[in-house]
């Protein structure tokens, strides 16, 4: 067999001849060769199910891809992926034997202890051929998980915070979460419809069985949690499964949900010899749904019996009581008679008593009042002349004070009518003087007519002709409008010697 490569030439030699190539299927065929000759036997691996095609049909291969991710000494992250297939006859002996054992079936994310044997085909590249799967390892693995998850409940406080929650005496108002369809809810609800109490069920539909049942649990308690006020109790139902259904209910995420939720959450996921993550984690754990619906009616008639036990013993305290507090009415009123006959015949002796001091009293009041009357009459002349006296004292002081304050009063009177009279006097002659001068300045014969200086407030005055200014017992004559009178002249008042006309005018 030439090798697969030809050696370098030697520095200083001739080059040899050009390798040899080798076809792809021989190369191939000499890998597959090799492998078969080192990897003859079978082998243990442990892996990890990355992805997963079930048979279709009967007859049907089961083809795998195995992972393996791990940390080496060294800190580095290592990760081997490779084929794997479980042929058909093979498959119908391990899957059945594997679900029966473990509680579950094949499914992704599952961890296996397998015995494979390394294949290699030109066309289809290195695969591996599943010989047997040790359930032993994989139920150790779910018991390590499970066991994983209860301690980190555990360490959160979440495994006794349900049990921590009082449960109401009487739930009669619950949230059932479950499938609609499933038989275990309709069992549920005709228990309970046979009951001799009425409940108020509503139901959020989840998926109670699959790799989806953990968050369509989760989000029908969220649909809960904003509504808790409406109810006394969650339940949490399932009908009859196999072992693997219940790996559901494994779920640290589902049990923490219940775990924090804020009411007391009960299930019944019936299995008869599991307990799930579940149960722990709620607030009770029952078998089946029906188990759940017959401790939810047994409560109500434990605490219907309690209370047909507490109206009996109130019925006969009542009674008791009654009796007690007759006899007790029977004695105060037989008390009662006796001292309202001891108080009547004490009033009646304290009425007569006061009636006998009322006759005394009037007359001291009487003759006590006779001689205040009489020193009242005594005293009350002395006060009406000292009261005389007085106001006479205060009328002459206000007769001085108001005759003193009348004369201030005359004589300031009298000195401003004084000085009115004198500016009067002084008005009145000033006028009178600014009147001669200009009727010594007016032209007799342009005198309008005795109308027209009557309408003006003036008349014309007619004197003598040997005289241009009246004097005293001369006869003058005023012409009016309608008339003309004849007048004497008896007091003259003096004017500056200008000539005055025949017929001076003055104001009316």
């Amino acid at each position: 067999m030439p090798p697969l490569f030809n050696r370098r030439p030697e520095p200083g030699l001739p080059s040899s001849l050009p390798p040899v190539a080798l076809p792809l299927a021989e190369l191939l065929v000499r890998v597959r060769q090799t492998l078969e000759t080192r990897f003859a036997d079978s082998y243990w691996v442990l892996a990890e199910i990355a992805d997963l095609t079930l048979p279709r049909f009967d007859g049907a291969h089961c083809y795998l891809v195995l992972t393996d991710q791990h940390t080496t000494g060294r800190g580095a992250q290592l990760k081997a992926q490779a084929r794997a297939t479980i042929w058909s006859q093979r498959y119908q002996q391990l899957a059945p034997a594997f679900a029966e054992q473990t509680g579950q079936e094949l499914r992704v994310g599952l961890k296996l202890m397998l015995r494979v044997q390394v294949k290699f085909h030109e066309q289809y590249g290195l695969s591996l051929d599943v010989l047997t799967i040790d359930p032993t390892y994989t139920v150790g693995e779910l018991a390590r998980q499970r066991l994983e998850t209860v301690r980190r409940l555990e360490a959160q406080g979440l495994l006794e915070r349900q049990k921590k929650l009082a449960l109401a005496l009487g739930p009669q108002r619950l949230a059932v979460v479950s499938s609609p369809t499933a038989a275990g809810f309709q069992d549920f609800v005709q228990q309970l419809s046979e009951s001799a109490y009425d409940f108020a069920v509503s139901l959020f539909p989840a998926a109670m069985q699959g790799t989806e049942s953990p968050a369509s649990i989760r989000a029908a308690l969220d649909q809960i949690r904003p509504r808790r006020r409406a109810f006394d109790a969650v339940i949490i139902i399932r009908g009859g499964g196999s072992k693997t259904d219940l790996l559901a209910f494994d779920d640290y995420g589902l049990a923490a949900a219940v775990g924090a939720f804020p009411l007391p959450v009960i299930t019944g996921i019936g299995h008869e010899r599991d307990e799930a993550v579940l149960d722990l984690a709620a607030h009770t754990a029952l078998k089946t749904p029906t188990a759940v619906a017959a401790f939810l009616a047994e409560r109500l008639g434990r605490l219907d019996a309690v209370f047909g036990g507490y109206a009996e013993r109130i019925r006969e305290v009542a009674a008791q009581q009654l009796a007690d507090r007759a006899g007790q009415l029977s004695r105060l009123g037989r008390f009662t008679r006796q001292a309202a006959e001891t108080q009547l015949a004490a009033h009646q002796s304290a009425l007569r008593q006061q009636l006998r001091a009322a006759a005394v009293v009037p007359r001291q009041r009487v003759r006590e009042q006779q001689r205040q009357l009489a020193r009242l009459a005594h005293a009350l002349p002395r006060a009406a002349r000292r009261q005389l006296l007085g106001h006479q004292t205060r009328l002459r002081t206000l007769g001085q004070g108001l005759s003193q304050r009348f004369r201030r009063l005359h004589r300031r009177r009298r000195e401003q009518l004084l000085r009115q009279r004198y500016q009067l006097q002084l008005a009145t002659e000033r006028r009178l003087h600014r009147a001669q001068l200009h009727l010594l300045t007016l032209d007799a014969r342009a005198l309008p007519e005795s109308a027209t200086l009557a309408r003006h407030g003036y008349v014309q005055l007619l004197t003598p002709s040997h005289t241009a200014v009246p004097r005293p017992g001369d006869t003058v004559r005023l012409v009016l409008p309608a008339t003309t009178l004849t007048a004497q002249i008896t007091a003259s008042v003096p004017v500056s010697p200008l000539s005055a006309p025949a017929s001076p005018l003055f104001p009316a």
